[in-house]
């Protein structure tokens, strides 16, 4: 397995990681998150095509035998006090396709992202889960992440 930065030749299969994403997502919960429709796999290879260049933000890609089987997407965001947070490493985005879970890949991804806030002297990283996404939370507990806000969700 290798894990490097994304580049644009990777935008397709990064944007059908990104509509996977969308949909495991969708399928955790209807009513909270995007419904992915026919343009989901190109509007997030734009999306994330557009943050390659972007100082704040990295594309981490994983592959294995030249097949890209998962990726992170992380970003600096400055202080909010929205969230009554200080400028802080948020990880956007990670997957890792169903045939290469449980193989390390989310881990290294992980990690990779964790390495690129330090270099950016971030004192914090952050994510967020689907509640749902148990596996995911093992992962990011394993790594030290600990819970700090649940988002709650009311249907008007």
């Amino acid at each position: 397995m290798t894990i490097r930065r994304a580049e644009r030749r990777d935008a397709e299969a990064l944007g059908k990681l990104g509509a996977a994403l969308m949909r495991a997502h969708y399928a955790f919960d209807t009513h909270r998150f995007l419904e992915p429709g026919d343009g989901s796999e190109a509007g997030y290879a734009r999306f994330l095509a557009s943050q390659l260049d972007d100082e704040e933000s990295i594309v981490l890609v994983a592959e294995r035998d030249t097949v890209i089987v998962g990726y992170a997407y992380a970003a600096i965001e400055p202080l909010s006090w929205k969230d009554l947070r200080d400028e802080c490493g948020w990880i956007h985005d990670l997957l890792v396709v169903d045939a290469a879970q449980r193989s390390g890949i989310g881990e290294g991804l992980l990690n990779a992202a964790i390495e690129w806030f330090r270099k950016k002297r971030m004192p914090r990283a952050m994510l967020g889960t689907a509640a749902q996404n148990e596996n995911a939370r093992r992962l990011f507990e394993r790594r030290g992440f600990r819970p700090t806000m649940i988002e709650m969700t009311l249907e008007l």
